[in-house]
C-alpha cells in the first residue's frame, strides 16, 4: 500500500513557530520593541537561513541589533543570506556564534572585517554574488526561512509603504512568504493610512515601530570638491574616446569619483563635444546628486533607480518626467528590476575596481578587503541572452577581429564594459598586478574559484591617465596584454611595456593617449566641472536638493 506523503511540512513548521510567537503579537500584527528579542527566539531555529534586509543603503538595523541579543543556546549557526553587510551588527553575529555562514553581494564598510573573519575561521563564506544572482537564488536554493525587513510606514493592518527607498524589499518578501517563511518588518511609523501600499499585509507576519528611523547610507553622494584633476582627465578621455566614439545612450555609472566627474562634465566638456542628445539619455542609476546639472540642462530622458539617495527626495519628486515616480509623488526604486534592466538593456557599464591583472580580469575582492561585487558583474558583462540591437552595441561587436565563442560567421554585438582606474589607487597601491589577490582570498575562504568581479573577456576598454586601451579591437591575447601594459603606467604590469610595441598599438588605434585623442592635459582642471561643491548642486537644483549634514560644507 502506498504511504501517504505529507505535503505541507513547511507551512506546518511556520504555523508552529507563529503559535510560539503569538504571545508577542498584538492587534494589526504589531509587536512592541521590548518584545522583539522574544519574538525572534520564538520564530528562529538553529541553522535557519535568515535574511536581514541589508541593502546598499537602507538597513533593518533595529532588528539586526535585536538578533544580537538572543540567547545563543537557542539560536546559533545561522546561515545569513543578504545583499550587503555594511553594519557592524551584521558581522557581530558571526563573532558571537549566532551566525555561521554568509552568502552576500556587497561588503561596503565591513569589507576589511569580512576578510579578517574569513582568515580567522569565524565566517564560512558561501559565495560572493551579484545582486541579481543572489535574488535568483532566493527563489531556488537560498530561500530565507525568516526575513527581517524595513519600511518607512505600516498601517494598522500591517500593509507596508517602502517609499523613496524600496530597494530589495519586494524580492526578499516574495521569496520568503511564498515559500511559507516568516516576514518581520521594522518601520519608522505606524499610521492610519499609507500614501501607497508597496507590500500587502498578507505577506507580513509582524510589525514593530522602531525606536528610531532606520539607517540610510548616502552611498552614491560624491562631493564635487573632492574630484581631482586626474579624475577629470580620465573623464575627458572617456567622454571623447568612448562616449563620443560610440554614441552610447543607455548607460550605468558605477560608484566613484571618475563617474561623478563625467556626470559633472556633461554640461561643460560634453556640450563642447556636441554630445547632448547623443549620449547618456537613458540611465540605470541611483539619483546621484552629481547628475543634477545634466538633468537640469536636459541631457537625460529616463533614470530608473536601484535605490534612493538621502536628500534627493524633493528633487526627484519634482522631476517625474525623468524618474519613476508613483501617484503619491515619491520615487519607486527597485533593485531587482534595475539590475535586470542593467543586465539586458544597457549598452555600456563604466566603473572602477581595486585590481586588474595582465589579462584584464578585475576584482574588488582582495586578501584584506572583501568589498564584494554588487551589480557590477551583471552590468559589466556581455549578456548572451540579449537580442535587441542598438548602434553602439552593434559597433562594438563589429570591432572585434575575431570572436572565440562565435559559431560560423554569425555576427554579434557587444556591450561596452569600461574599467576606469588610476594606475595607483587607494593607499597608492598599484592597480595593475601580476596576480589578483582574489587567488589568495579563494585559498583563505576555501572557494573553488577566485572571486573575479569582471572577467577579462568582458572588458572592452581600460582607461587610465596614460590613455585608453581599446581591448575590443585586439585580435588575440598577445595584443590584448600588450594594450593593457601600455596604459598600466609604472606598475608591476606596466613596467613590462615595450615602447616599440606601444607605438604600433597607437598607430593601429588600439591604444590612444590623451595626445592621440586631442585631449589637452592642461585643461583637466576643476574649471571643467559644472558644480564645484555640494552647495553648487543645491543651487543647480533650485534648492530642492537637501544634502545630509555631513556634506554641508558651507
Amino acid at each position: 500500500m502506498k504511504t501517504q506523503k505529507k505535503w505541507d511540512n513547511l507551512a506546518t513548521d511556520t504555523a508552529e513557530r507563529m503559535a510560539a510567537a503569538s504571545q508577542f503579537i498584538g492587534n494589526g500584527k504589531r509587536v512592541e520593541p521590548k518584545d522583539i528579542v522574544g519574538l525572534l527566539e520564538a520564530v528562529i531555529r538553529p541553522g535557519d537561513r535568515v535574511n536581514i534586509e541589508g541593502n546598499n543603503q537602507k538597513q533593518a538595523d533595529f532588528l539586526a541589533e535585536c538578533l544580537l541579543k538572543v540567547d545563543k543556546s537557542k539560536i546559533h549557526d545561522l546561515h545569513m543570506v543578504q545583499s550587503a553587510v555594511p553594519l557592524a551588527a551584521h558581522l557581530d553575529l558571526f563573532e558571537q556564534g549566532i551566525a555561521k555562514k554568509l552568502d552576500f553581494a556587497f561588503g561596503g564598510p565591513q569589507a576589511g572585517r569580512v576578510a579578517k573573519f574569513i582568515k580567522e575561521g569565524k565566517l564560512e563564506l558561501g559565495a560572493i554574488h551579484t545582486y541579481l544572482e543572489l535574488f535568483a537564488r532566493y527563489f531556488l536554493d537560498l530561500t530565507p526561512k525568516v526575513s527581517l525587513i524595513c519600511a518607512f510606514e505600516a498601517d494598522r493592518e500591517g500593509n507596508l509603504y517602502t517609499g523613496f527607498n524600496t530597494e530589495d524589499t519586494p524580492v526578499i518578501v516574495e521569496a520568503t512568504k511564498f515559500r511559507q517563511g516568516i516576514v518581520i518588518a521594522q518601520v519608522n511609523k505606524i499610521v492610519d493610512k499609507l500614501p501607497r501600499v508597496d507590500i500587502p499585509a498578507g505577506w507580513v507576519d509582524a510589525v514593530v515601530e522602531s525606536p528610531r528611523p532606520f539607517f540610510v547610507e548616502p552611498l552614491f553622494t560624491r562631493d564635487p570638491a573632492l574630484v581631482t584633476n586626474n579624475q577629470i582627465l580620465l573623464g575627458m578621455l572617456c567622454l571623447k574616446g568612448i562616449y563620443a566614439e560610440y554614441g552610447v545612450q543607455r548607460i550605468n555609472h558605477g560608484i566613484g569619483f571618475l563617474t561623478s566627474a563625467i556626470e559633472l562634465m556633461l554640461p561643460t566638456y560634453g556640450e563642447e563635444l556636441g554630445l547632448k542628445g547623443k549620449v547618456c539619455t537613458h540611465m540605470i542609476l541611483n539619483p546621484h546628486p552629481t547628475m543634477i546639472p545634466a538633468i537640469e540642462e536636459g541631457w537625460v530622458d529616463t533614470i530608473h533607480c536601484f535605490g534612493g539617495e538621502l536628500g534627493m527626495e524633493k528633487y526627484v519628486a519634482a522631476r517625474p518626467d525623468v524618474f519613476f515616480v508613483g501617484p503619491d509623488g515619491t520615487l519607486r526604486s527597485n533593485r531587482a528590476y534595475a539590475q535586470t534592466a542593467g543586465h539586458y538593456a544597457l549598452d555600456m557599464f563604466i566603473g572602477g575596481t581595486l585590481q586588474i591583472d595582465p589579462y584584464g580580469n578585475s576584482s574588488t575582492a582582495t586578501a584584506n578587503r572583501v568589498a564584494g561585487f554588487g551589480g557590477a558583474p551583471n552590468m559589466g558583462c556581455d549578456p548572451k541572452g540579449r537580442r535587441h540591437v542598438t548602434q553602439s552595441w552593434l559597433k562594438c561587436g563589429q570591432e572585434l577581429p575575431s570572436m572565440p565563442e562565435q559559431i560560423g560567421t554569425m555576427p554579434r554585438g557587444k556591450r561596452l564594459v569600461v574599467q576606469g582606474i588610476e594606475t595607483f589607487g587607494e593607499g597608492r597601491d598599484p592597480a595593475f598586478v601580476e596576480e589578483l589577490d582574489a587567488w589568495q582570498l579563494a585559498k583563505n575562504a576555501g572557494l573553488d574559484l577566485p572571486p573575479v568581479m569582471i572577467y577579462g573577456d568582458d572588458v572592452t576598454h581600460i582607461v587610465t591617465e596614460e590613455g585608453i586601451a581599446y581591448l575590443s579591437r585586439c585580435k588575440d591575447m598577445e595584443t590584448r596584454m600588450a594594450a593593457i601594459r601600455a596604459v598600466a603606467g609604472f606598475t608591476p604590469v606596466g613596467i613590462n611595456a615595450k615602447p616599440e610595441e606601444t607605438r604600433r598599438l597607437r598607430d593601429a588605434k588600439i591604444v590612444m593617449t590623451p595626445e592621440d585623442l586631442g585631449v589637452d592635459r592642461d585643461r583637466a582642471t576643476r574649471d571643467m566641472l559644472a558644480a564645484k561643491n555640494i552647495r553648487d548642486l543645491v543651487t543647480w537644483s533650485g534648492g530642492l536638493y537637501e544634502p545630509p549634514a555631513r556634506f554641508r560644507n558651507w
